[in-house]
């Protein structure tokens, strides 16, 4: 059904004010087909949570955004919302509450039932953006001295209540995780076979203290849907999923690409963002980026004297500064990636640096000739009387100073924009707070410094 038609089905349906005829309308859609109701009908978005089935409403609103969440929560009657929460899977509802205030998190804990409620507050004892946030202890587990046939029974009582049965876990007594099977192994096994036979150890298990873009990578390189959490001292906690993953996945990609824009990461949709909250976000980047330009007039202030004596170099400073920053912030962007990707790493920092030294003197090659080909079709111009003249008698020498400073610039700025990543790697910063205008900034200040001494190079006795 397209959503123009869903809505105006919902809108008749929402007008006959029957309660009962809403509640099978909506369970009678698909659940991906209900949340985007619930954004075509914000205002509308409660009421359709409340009047589906519990099971049903807690799947639209787990992947619904956390903004139209909280919305919803705020307008739910109190009941509506303990059941709602009751019934979200743990590491959905661990998902919710963390970006809660501490003091409405307080309150809906204590609409959960005891054993939700003490699930929960495990789950929110772990550090912020670890695994143990994302991992539910909804899991099937089996000991290795069952029987195949012992194991499916386990399946049928416990497995509908659990996040997937796709892999079943084995444990000893002491609740160490020893290996994982998936579940067509025991599908195809002999009924008396032990579990101890289909074992193979070579389980792969994250740490609930190990950070989340860790089980990203894990759950890339291993293609798994399910991976275990253990502790540290290999007790298993809880599985995480790859629905989870995949949000991981996603809040990071969107909080680096903000990072590289120079911001703060948002830590909520756009528009649900306050207005000074999203300023907040931007000024302290924008204010250093600030101060950090001031060093680029006092850059030129150091050089007024070489300006005063040949103002035609003041032409070219903005070329100069902008070859320079746009190439260190390609740099700077390729390299966050391919650290995000798992393509390089701090260790590569030698054929990281090669490889931009080369690309540097070609690309930096490339623009100075064209600079330097500028000043000669601007002098043959000149020469024919069609534009006034503005280099004189030492064109060539200015063409020459042009074309090295824009390689020496380029240069420089595909070093910096590569190294910086690496350098905050190294120091245990995040690699995409090099943004590209930090780079371009740092860029401009030594950019200038380059100009000037090139051009004094080849100018010396003649403009300087």
């Amino acid at each position: 059904m397209s959503l123009e038609l869903l809505k105006q089905e919902f809108e008749h349906v929402l007008q006959s004010e029957d309660p009962q005829a809403l509640h099978l309308f909506l369970d009678q859609q698909n659940i991906t087909e209900i949340a985007d109701l619930v954004y075509e009908e914000p205002d509308h978005g409660s009421e359709i949570i409340a009047a589906m089935s519990v099971h049903r409403a807690s799947g639209v609103f787990r992947i619904l955004e956390f903004g139209m969440q909280k919305k919803i929560i705020e307008e739910l009657a109190p009941s509506k919302v303990a059941e709602l929460l009751n019934e979200l899977p743990p590491d959905d509802r661990t998902s919710f509450l963390e970006d809660l205030p501490s003091n409405v998190v307080r309150e809906l804990i204590k609409q959960l039932n005891p054993e939700e409620r003490k699930v929960t507050l495990s789950l929110l004892g772990y550090p912020e953006n670890s695994v143990g946030r994302l991992m539910t202890p909804d899991y099937v587990y089996v000991y290795e001295d069952n029987t195949v046939a012992q194991v499916l029974n386990i399946i049928r009582r416990v497995g509908k209540n659990t996040e997937t049965i796709d892999v079943i876990y084995v444990i000893n007594e002491k609740g160490e995780l020893l290996d994982d099977i998936r579940i067509r192994e025991f599908i195809l096994a002999d009924p008396t076979s032990r579990v101890s036979e289909l074992m193979d150890d070579r389980v792969i298990a994250l740490n609930a203290y190990q950070d989340q873009e860790d089980a990203s990578e894990a759950f890339k390189m291993n293609n798994r849907v399910a991976l275990p959490v253990v502790s540290n001292s290999n007790k298993l906690l809880g599985i995480i999923t790859i629905d989870d993953i995949l949000w991981v996945a996603s809040e990071e990609f969107s909080e680096d690409i903000q990072k590289i824009g120079g911001t703060e990461a948002l830590d909520e949709p756009y528009l649900d963002m306050p207005l000074l909250k999203l300023v907040r976000k931007r000024a302290g980047w924008l204010i250093i980026l600030f101060f950090s330009e001031m060093l680029t007039a006092t850059a030129m202030a150091y050089f007024n004297d070489e300006l005063s004596r040949a103002i035609v170099l003041a032409n070219f400073i903005p070329l100069i500064i902008a070859s320079g920053g746009n190439s260190g912030s390609q740099a700077s962007t390729l390299i966050i990636q391919a650290l995000a990707m798992g393509e390089v790493s701090v260790a590569d920092w030698w054929r990281i640096m090669r490889r931009e030294i080369l690309s540097g003197l070609l690309l930096g090659g490339v623009l100075g000739i064209i600079g330097f080909v500028r000043i000669i079709v601007w002098h043959e111009l000149m020469q024919r009387g069609w534009i006034n003249d503005l280099y004189g008698v030492h064109w060539l020498f200015i063409g020459l100073a042009i074309g090295f400073t824009v390689l020496g610039v380029v240069l420089w700025g595909t070093l910096t924009g590569s190294m910086l990543p690496l350098v905050l790697k190294r120091l245990g910063a995040d690699p995409a707070v090099s943004s590209a205008p930090f780079v371009s900034t740092l860029v401009d200040v030594t950019g200038l410094v380059i100009y000037f001494s090139v051009a004094y190079l080849f100018l010396a006795g003649r403009l300087l």
